[in-house]
């Protein structure tokens, strides 16, 4: 048993207990005493405590002037490209595509007369369920410029103004008129048969969107028929017609004529037929927005 020693040896050796072992240190100190350490420890935590909370409002003030700030400077970086942005979720319905368009040069501006003038667009517009637009021009601009017939191959010497398409209502027929410029050609003063395909494969396939259920189709197959050479510098038309639809598929027949005046036959230059597939993308399915 620990020897229990007087008061004054019992404060000596409570500074210094770490060198006897085995003393038991009584503590005379007075209740009060304890009682006044245990109030400054809890004034202590209390101090502590509103400290805490000082900082987490300040914390908090900063982090909300921070926010505001940068939300701001965001709303300010982000204005400018904002109609961009909304153009390129909103694509423009037919009637805005036939108003995007304004030559710029006398050719063009002859062109356009010409075609919106001719009979063949007069008699096109007085048709029921054929719905008029100018196709490439729904195309937001970021994409136009790489679209190799609506931006590489539109402008002088190439496709003079951008096409002129009707479509029968559900994707039973398509019309269009262009006109074909002289820097396109294979053989001198001939156009090139790469740029014939190329507009019967859109000019088809265009045709069988909306008969299609994503309203938006892939080329599985198209053979083409050159009947005459197509001269360049000329005014053309294309003219195309699904023939049957199966689910995904559809297929369109087409072909390629001069333009004329009401009353005239015209010369048959290129003819055409294909197998067109709805996509099961939904990456895809979105361009049907933009056709």
């Amino acid at each position: 048993m620990a020897p229990i020693l007087p008061g004054s040896a019992r404060r000596v050796l409570a500074q210094h207990r770490g060198f006897l072992p085995g003393v038991v240190v009584r503590s005379n100190l007075p209740a009060r005493t304890a009682f006044a350490c245990r109030t400054n420890a809890t004034a202590a935590q209390g101090s502590r405590s509103n400290q805490t909370k000082s900082q987490t409002r300040k914390f908090l003030g900063y982090a909300f002037f921070g926010i505001a700030f940068a939300s701001l400077g965001f709303a300010a970086a982000i204005g400018p490209v904002m109609p961009k942005v909304l153009k390129l979720l909103k694509p423009l319905s037919d009637e805005e595509s036939l108003m995007a368009y304004r030559p710029d040069n006398d050719e063009a501006r002859q062109v356009e007369q010409h075609i919106n003038s001719c009979d063949l667009a007069q008699k096109l517009r007085g048709t029921p369920n054929m719905r008029e637009s100018r196709p490439h021009l729904k195309l937001p601009e970021p994409f136009r410029q790489h679209n190799l017939t609506g931006g590489t191959l539109t402008g002088p010497g190439r496709l003079t103004v951008p096409p002129l398409a009707w479509v029968e209502e559900g994707g039973k027929s398509l019309v269009t008129i262009m006109h074909i410029g002289t820097d396109v050609c294979g053989h001198p003063g001939i156009v090139h048969g790469g740029l014939l395909a190329t507009l019967l494969d859109e000019g088809l396939a265009r045709c069988c969107f909306e008969a299609l259920p994503s309203k938006v189709a892939v080329t599985a197959k198209l053979e083409v028929n050159y009947r005459k050479p197509t001269k360049a510098g000329q005014y053309v038309v294309l003219r195309a017609k699904t023939t049957r639809v199966e689910g995904r598929k559809a297929w369109v027949e087409g072909h390629i004529e001069t333009l004329v005046p009401e009353g005239e036959t015209p010369a048959v230059l290129v003819e055409a037929s294909g197998l067109f597939i709805s996509p099961n993308s939904n990456a895809l399915r979105l361009l049907s927005n933009f056709v």
